[in-house]
């Protein structure tokens, strides 16, 4: 089941010979379920893409469906509603409120729709994320690899049709790196959440089951387990 595509997708900044394509034509499909991982180096068109897909910008030309929705028809409103609900966001930074325990930032998409968590689930995603002993601490009172769960679990508390972890890893130490990647593939298998994973860092990249690579704007490669079909 295919659970998200994009057609045509452009978005260019400025005008005349101050022009800059950040996104030149990409066409992707990703099917539900799968671990993908996008690569470039910076300001090659991976972070702008992330952000068209989190909602929080939109492409100047072509198309995006997400669990069968168009983005395009979607207000401002709509947006922030899609993306509370449909598509969980992942930074190195980790954006957690500090006045609030772990389980009330975990719990907060929810409690914004005035909703109460499945509590099962809750505790499946605590649990798998080794965070259930932390549920009443405040976020500075956690290590990073700690606060990075957390953000994880928020992420996925709504079940989001789409995971995108942006850097994930960016602020972390090799051992926290470690935990957080075997936290991501946790969630990937255990909950079957497809996710879109953003980094530069090859080493990260490599644990996922399919590797994107753009550069200036295009995707230049896409690897499935090792088998490269190269599109340059």
């Amino acid at each position: 089941m295919e659970i998200l595509k994009c057609e045509a997708l452009r978005k260019t900044y400025g005008s005349g010979d101050n022009q800059v394509k950040a996104l030149d034509g990409i066409d992707l499909s990703v099917s539900k379920g799968e671990f993908v991982a996008i690569m470039g180096a910076s300001g090659s068109g991976k972070s702008t893409l992330l952000h068209i897909l989190g909602t929080v910008d939109k492409p100047t030309s072509g198309k995006v469906t997400i669990d069968g929705t168009d983005l395009a028809r979607l207000n401002r409103t709509e947006a922030a509603i899609f993306r509370r609900r449909k598509v969980g966001l992942v930074y190195q930074f980790y954006n957690l409120v500090p006045t609030l325990t772990v389980r009330k930032n975990i719990c907060m998409p929810l409690a914004l729709d005035r909703k109460k968590p499945n509590t099962e689930y809750f505790e499946k995603i605590v649990s798998s994320l080794g965070i259930s002993d932390r549920l009443d601490a405040l976020p500075n009172q956690l290590s990073g690899g700690q606060q990075q769960r957390v953000a994880i679990a928020r992420s996925l508390i709504y079940r989001p049709a789409l995971l995108l972890a942006d850097e994930p890893t960016g602020n972390l130490d090799q051992k926290n790196t470690r935990e957080i990647m075997d936290m991501l593939k946790l969630s990937h298998r255990n909950l079957e959440q497809t996710i879109l994973l953003i980094t530069h860092d090859e080493k990260v990249a490599l644990e996922a089951e399919r590797i994107i690579t753009i550069e200036d704007g295009h995707i230049i490669s896409d690897e499935h387990r090792g088998e490269v079909k190269s599109l340059s």
